[in-house]
């Protein structure tokens, strides 16, 4: 009887364990990899495609190169799974976007091996380069690598980092992972042989040579040459005239799921001087038939059986914002033919997919380039257009300059779905909304509304139709609604007018956004302790309700603002308001409650709005602590129906 084989996957706790490894033994390893990835992500949902499409090329660039003394920088991170694994995580990978787990994306306190944070796209090749200026200014030797998939070539920023890489001598390799462009015969043995030959010592050293005697011709003669040498390399490789104007070396295209050809171009390239761009051809979601067969090859998924590839479904109590918005803004379409919709290569993370089905002439993609989106808007909104451009708060904040110059200083009335707003839970602190009511609140001329639950956005979407003399904004979480009743289509709304749901006369609560369902629960606690409490909703920031305001802060002894947003937001206006107006000198306890001054990890989202004491045990014990009444805390927490976390 013949005992077991160990897998070979087993063996790996760290990179220098693979690179013990003969070559022959990592074709084995690759399908034990990818098939470990599909197992841990059927566990814990997460991105699956892109890093079944790099599988082959993480075992080759790890088994290559010394990381992490070498520095591989994945760009975005949905690819960086298959690395986790291999570099000392395989025994947490199922703790992946969980609370108290592995971040779904590269983050350098996790691990050594991560050398760049990234979450956002488009960054490594900027990040990459400045590794390679430190380590030529140290006199150091190491190797850096960016990892960058063709989608995040649509930003600018990824053209500004090459642009600067070419025109300087440092040593630094980008891989463009291509997984839209097919494996076909181009990509095959012909162009592996080419790449080999073109990445190798002996070419690059006649190259040299040959421009140097070019140099020594009449201008125009070296100039022909010169044309001429790259001509034959397009003829040659398949392309890469443009990554050579910018002054990279092009290698490729080869196939990225064949370890033959993968690793003697990686060993070529990593002896080679200056910037080298290697161009690696990939299938996403490679391996997994499900994925492969799918439209989006499950870039991200839910948990599903790995049998079938059926994700789990959780049960939809009440639709999402995401659909509620796209929904509202297709029937305010239907009936006005200048509103158009832009996003930043997530249609159907903004809904905005629905409304291209509908309209697909006045629906524009403009890639990941936030920056080009936002004036792309604006050009639309000068000619008399209505532009909706809706993308992620997260994602705004990269256009910021564009909203301020382009947008807010010309007063033109670019309307602003933002989505996502708040926590966002299993994406942590790198995908949330945190900040966008500070940093649009604070221009000129901006109208800034939160919706309080789907019904208000409604409102809110068509309040942003009727805005025709500036810019607005409107913002909405993740995840579903409140299950309230809505109206086919919404009303627009007084603008700066909040409103008044209960009245009360020793505590108010002034909220902003979704954190209202809590605020009504903490009202609930506080009148059962016999502490009469308002609850208002506040719907707009700018321009702020002052006469509301006035009239809570004259009526009560206590208000507590609440909002899903950073330190300088919506509480900072109130508070800018109160002191100006002289009601802070009549005694008024005003409580600000915002999100805490730190970045919270991945977790359930109520798990981390009690991080953040937002919940409404934590509104209520607020106001008890700031009429001095801490004794009756105990009374609170007896009132309550689960146990009430402690005061944050």
């Amino acid at each position: 009887m013949t005992s077991p084989v160990t897998p070979l996957l087993d063996r790996v706790n760290t990179p220098a364990d693979l690179r013990a490894m003969s070559e022959g033994d990592l074709r084995q390893l690759a399908d034990e990899l990818r098939a470990e990835m599909i197992d841990a992500v059927s566990q814990t949902g997460g991105h699956l495609g892109a890093g079944l499409g790099v599988v082959e090329l993480t075992v080759a660039l790890h088994y290559v190169f010394n990381t992490p003394e070498d520095r591989v920088i994945w760009d975005v991170g949905h690819q960086a799974y298959p690395h986790k694994i291999l570099t000392g995580r395989r025994d947490r990978i199922r703790t992946l976007r969980q609370g108290g787990g592995l971040s779904g994306f590269t983050k350098r306190a996790e691990s050594e091996y991560d050398p760049f944070g990234a979450a956002h796209s488009s960054t490594s090749i900027s990040a990459g380069l400045g590794m390679a200026v430190a380590r030529d200014l140290k006199g150091e030797k190491n190797n850096v690598i960016a990892v960058i998939g063709d989608g995040a070539m649509s930003a600018g920023m990824a053209y500004e980092a090459m642009n600067n890489a070419g025109s300087m001598d440092s040593r630094l390799i980008i891989i463009l992972n291509d997984n839209d462009m097919s494996i076909a015969p181009p990509v095959g043995a012909m162009s592996a042989y080419l790449a080999r030959l073109l990445s190798g010592g002996t070419y690059r050293s006649m190259r040299h040579l040959g421009k140097q005697l070019a140099k020594l011709l009449p201008k125009r003669l070296e100039e022909s040459a010169r044309r001429a040498e790259e001509y034959a390399r397009g003829m040659a490789s398949g392309g890469g005239t443009l990554f050579e104007e910018l002054g990279l070396y092009y290698v490729g295209p080869i196939d990225g799921h064949n370890l033959d050809h993968l690793l003697p171009v990686l060993k070529n390239v990593r002896d080679a001087e200056g910037p080298i761009l290697v161009h690696v051809v990939t299938q996403k979601g490679k391996g997994y038939a499900p994925a492969e067969a799918a439209e989006d090859k499950y870039h991200g998924v839910s948990k599903f059986d790995v049998v079938t590839g059926a994700q789990a479904k959780a049960k939809a109590n009440a639709p999402s914002y995401t659909k509620v918005f796209a929904e509202a803004l297709i029937a305010h379409a239907e009936q006005d033919d200048k509103i158009v919709a832009v996003t930043a290569a997530m249609p159907s993370g903004t809904g905005l997919d629905l409304f291209g089905e509908k309209f697909p002439a006045r629906t524009f993609d403009v890639g990941i380039a936030e920056q080009h989106g936002v004036t792309f808007a604006a050009g639309l909104a000068s000619e008399g257009f209505k532009p909706f451009a809706a993308i992620y708060s997260t994602f705004l904040q990269r256009a910021y300059d564009q909203v301020v110059h382009d947008v807010a200083i010309q007063r033109l009335p670019v309307r602003f779905a933002i989505d996502r707003a708040g926590l966002v839970g299993a994406d942590g602190p790198t995908h949330a909304g945190s900040f966008d009511i500070t940093y649009l609140a604070c221009l000129p001329g901006f109208v800034v509304m939160a919706a309080a639950d789907e019904a208000e956005l409604k409102h809110m979407v068509a309040t942003a139709v009727e805005i025709d003399d500036r810019p607005s904004s409107f913002r909405y979480p993740r995840g579903e609604g409140v299950g309230i009743e809505m109206p086919v289509i919404g009303t627009p709304l007084e603008i700066g007018k909040g409103r008044i749901l209960r009245e009360g006369s020793k505590v108010a609560i002034l909220s902003l956004g979704t954190r209202l369902a809590e605020a009504l629960k903490a009202a609930d606690h506080l009148n059962a302790l016999g502490l009469s409490t308002t609850v208002a909703d506040a719907r707009f920031v700018k321009p702020l309700d002052e006469e509301l305001v006035a009239r809570l802060a004259r009526e009560h002894e206590v208000l507590i603002t609440v909002e899903e947003g950073s330190i300088g937001g919506f509480s900072s206006h109130v508070l800018d308001f109160l002191a100006r107006s002289g009601a802070l000198d009549r005694g008024l306890k005003v409580r600000p409650m915002a999100m805490p001054d730190i970045f919270i990890d991945q977790d359930k989202p109520e798990k981390m709005y009690d991080a953040a004491g937002l919940n409404a045990a934590q509104i209520a014990e607020t106001a008890i602590a700031a009429l001095g009444l801490e004794r009756q805390i105990a009374d609170l927490r007896e009132l309550a129906p689960q146990p009430l976390p402690k005061l944050v």
